[in-house]
C-alpha cells in the first residue's frame, strides 16, 4: 500500500460532517455509500509535483545511470521512533475521519458475507469475492490489513495510513460512473478495513493476457473507449489523476463492461503538490521517474504502455529483455528515461493504433496529449463506431477461462 498521499478531501468545497458511527452487535462498524457528488473542474491538467527518487544513500556520491542523481547524504535528521497503539485504535481512528467526512453511511457487517473465491493478495491487503446474504449481491471485498503492521508502524507512518485510507474512500464515495468500479461500501472489524465493491467476473486485464495471450486490437480499441472515458470523469470531475494504470487496475465482465480500480494511490489535483514516490515503476512517464511536475498525461503514459503490453502478450521493453522481471529497477527506469520506447509494428497493427499508442508514450509531458484530446483520435473515433461486439467478447473470454 502507498502512504503518503495529498490533502483528505476531494471535494472542491467543504465536506459535511456526518452521523455517529455505530458498532454492531458483532463488532464491526458499517459505513457505505452515499450520494455521489460532481465537480464543475477546467479540462486544463494542473500539474502535480513528483518526489525525488530516493534510494539507499550511497557512502560517496554517484551517478547510477545517465540523468538520475542519486542523494550521498540523508536530507534530514531521523527522529526517534515512535510506534503506534494498538491496530483496533488505528482503525477505529480512521472510521472516526470517515464519520467527519460523512463517509459513514449504510448497513454492512463482517457476519453477513460468506467467502466465496480468492481474488489477489499482497503484503498490505486482499481481494476475495464474496456474497452479501441479505441483498444476494456479490461483491468485491478488499481487506485493508491494519492489524498485521499497525504495531510495527511508526507513528508518522500511520498518520499518513490514515490519510491514505480515508482518501481512496472518498475518492470511491464520489465518484459514479460506469467506467469506475461501483463501491458499495466499507466497514471496521476486529482491527482491520474492508471495503466492499463491484464485482468484475472476468478479473483483470493483466490476468487475461498472461492466461489467454495477447488481445486482439478490435478489443482493444473498445477498452481504450472505456479507459479513456474513465480518466476524463476522473479528472474533470474530480481533480483526480489515476497514477496507477495498468493491465492489473483494468477490469471487465462478461458483459463486455471495462471498468477503472483501485485509487489507493490516486491523488487529488487541486491545491496539491503529490510528495510521494507511488506507483508501479514500471508504467511510470520520465517526469514522474525524474521527480518533475506532472499531470494527467502521466496517466496516459501508462495507458500507451499498457496497450503495448496487452497487443503484444508482454511487458514491451527493453525488447531484448526474455523476462522482464530479471531487469532491476534502476535498468527499468533507465530505460524508460533514456532509451526510446520501441514503436508497435505496423505489419501487425493498424496504423491508427500504432499512432495512437506512439502519442501516449511522447516522452516531452508539454508535448503529450491528454486524455480529452486523446478522445478525439482517428483510432478511438473508429474504435467507437466500430460494430465488435464486447459483450460477446466477454462470453468467448469466459468459455475460454473455463469459467
Amino acid at each position: 500500500m502507498a502512504l503518503g498521499l495529498g490533502p483528505a478531501s476531494l471535494s472542491n468545497g467543504s465536506g459535511s460532517a456526518g452521523g455517529g458511527l455505530g458498532a454492531s452487535s458483532n463488532g464491526s462498524s458499517p459505513w457505505s455509500l452515499g450520494t455521489p457528488s460532481s465537480g464543475n473542474a477546467s479540462s486544463d491538467p494542473a500539474p502535480m509535483g513528483g518526489g525525488n527518487l530516493m534510494l539507499s544513500a550511497p557512502k560517496k556520491k554517484r551517478r547510477n545511470f545517465k540523468n538520475l542523481n542519486l542523494p550521498s547524504e540523508p536530507t534530514g535528521a531521523i527522529p526517534a521512533p515512535k510506534r503506534t497503539a494498538d491496530s483496533e485504535t488505528l482503525a477505529q481512528s480512521i472510521a472516526d475521519i470517515a464519520t467527519q467526512q460523512d463517509l459513514v453511511k449504510g448497513d454492512l457487517h463482517a457476519s453477513d458475507f460468506d467467502d466465496l473465491a480468492d481474488l489477489g493478495h499482497g503484503n498490505g491487503g486482499a481481494v476475495k469475492k464474496v456474497i452479501h446474504r441479505p441483498t444476494g449481491r456479490v461483491m468485491a471485498r478488499k481487506t485493508l490489513f491494519i492489524d498485521r503492521t499497525a504495531g510495527n508502524v511508526l507513528e508518522a507512518e500511520a498518520e499518513r495510513l490514515k490519510k491514505q485510507v480515508v482518501l481512496e474512500l472518498q475518492i470511491l464515495h464520489q465518484c459514479h460512473s460506469p467506467y469506475i468500479v461501483t463501491f458499495y461500501g466499507a466497514f471496521v472489524h476486529q482491527g482491520e478495513i474492508f471495503i466492499c465493491m463491484e464485482h468484475m467476473d472476468l478479473g483483470s486485464l493483466d490476468h487475461l493476457y498472461r492466461k489467454l495471450g495477447h488481445i486482439e486490437e478490435p478489443a482493444l480499441g473498445k477498452i481504450t473507449v472505456d479507459v479513456l472515458e474513465g480518466l476524463i470523469y476522473l479528472y474533470l470531475q474530480h481533480r483526480i489523476v489515476h497514477r496507477d494504470v495498468k493491465p492489473n487496475n483494468i477490469l471487465v465482465n462478461t458483459a463486455g463492461e471495462v471498468k477503472l480500480c483501485d485509487f489507493g494511490v490516486s491523488g487529488e489535483a487541486i491545491n496539491s503538490l503529490v510528495k510521494t514516490f507511488v506507483g508501479t515503476s514500471q508504467y511510470m512517464s520520465p517526469e514522474r521517474i525524474l521527480g518533475l511536475e506532472y499531470s494527467v498525461t502521466a496517466d496516459v503514459w501508462a495507458l500507451g504502455i499498457s496497450l503495448m503490453e496487452l497487443a503484444l502478450g508482454r511487458f514491451p521493453f527493453p525488447p531484448e529483455a526474455e523476462d522482464v522481471s530479471k531487469l532491476s529497477v534502476v535498468d527499468m527506469l533507465q530505460f524508460i528515461v533514456n532509451e526510446d520506447i520501441p514503436p508497435l509494428s505496423t505489419d501487425h497493427f493498424t496504423p491508427p493504433f500504432v499512432d495512437f499508442v506512439s502519442a501516449c508514450l511522447i516522452k516531452d509531458a508539454r508535448k503529450r496529449p491528454t486524455p480529452s484530446q486523446l478522445n478525439q483520435h482517428k483510432f478511438v473515433e473508429f474504435s467507437r463506431v466500430n460494430h465488435f461486439d464486447m459483450a460477446e467478447w466477454g462470453q468467448s473470454v469466459k468459455f475460454r477461462l473455463g469459467k
